[in-house]
This record gives structure tokens, C-alpha cells and sequence, in this order.
């Protein structure tokens, strides 16, 4: 299950992110025990506590005393801001500088966006 290069508790806090922006996961709903977290997926339970931990810092979980954890109110909001961000800081700006850098104007992306533009102004002649 984790088995990716990045260690075992940011591999969770992504996996609980990720379902959280999927809405599998809503606001105010309880999300597993680390205990039951650690026995399902056969892992330390301080590496779920490690993980839960982050995301509660994150204002992605919130404990409730005696309870366990919640998805916090508005987390879904603040985890679209930052991967919108992200998005536009690491996809798209470099893509938007390697059409300036090849000469494709702005109308041009629009037009190939909204699906009007089939061709390559090269194509058209």
C-alpha cells in the first residue's frame, strides 16, 4: 500500500488529503483511529500519529477530546487553494513561459482551451 520513496506518514497525510479533496471524506466526519489506522494498514501507530498530527496542523483534521479525529470545517476549501495554487505556480506559469518563449499568444491558448483552434497556425497555410 505504501510502498512510495517519500516516508509512510506523508504518504497517509496525501492519501487523507486526497480523499478529503474527493469528497470521500466531508467535513465534520470521523476519520479512522491511528490504532485502527496502524492495524489495518500493518504500520507503526506513531507513524499514523505522525501523520494525523501534521494534518491537524494543517487544519485538515480536528481532534475532539475522548472522540478521535475529524475533518475539519472548510478543509476541502483550503486544500483546493493550495493545490490551485500550486497548479498555477508549477504547471501552468512554466507552460504560459514556454508558449511566450515559442511565440503562441494568449488568444491562441484561449482558443485551443475553449476548443476552437483544431490547428496549429503552421497547419492552417
Amino acid at each position: 500500500m505504501f510502498d512510495g520513496p517519500e516516508p509512510i506518514y506523508l504518504q497517509i497525510a496525501q492519501m487523507i488529503r486526497s480523499q478529503v479533496l474527493a469528497g470521500e471524506l466531508v467535513e465534520e466526519e470521523q476519520v479512522m483511529s491511528t490504532t485502527q489506522f496502524a492495524t489495518t494498514f500493518r504500520i507503526n501507530p506513531a507513524t499514523a500519529a505522525k501523520a494525523f498530527t501534521g494534518l491537524v496542523e494543517e487544519g485538515v483534521l480536528y481532534k475532539r477530546r475522548g472522540l478521535g479525529m475529524f475533518v475539519a470545517p472548510g478543509a476541502r476549501e483550503r486544500l483546493l487553494e493550495q493545490h490551485r495554487q500550486a497548479y498555477y505556480d508549477d504547471v501552468l506559469a512554466p507552460a504560459l513561459a514556454q508558449a511566450a518563449v515559442l511565440g503562441i499568444s494568449a488568444e491562441e491558448i484561449v482558443a485551443y482551451i475553449h476548443g476552437t483552434a483544431h490547428q496549429t497556425p503552421q497547419e492552417e497555410s
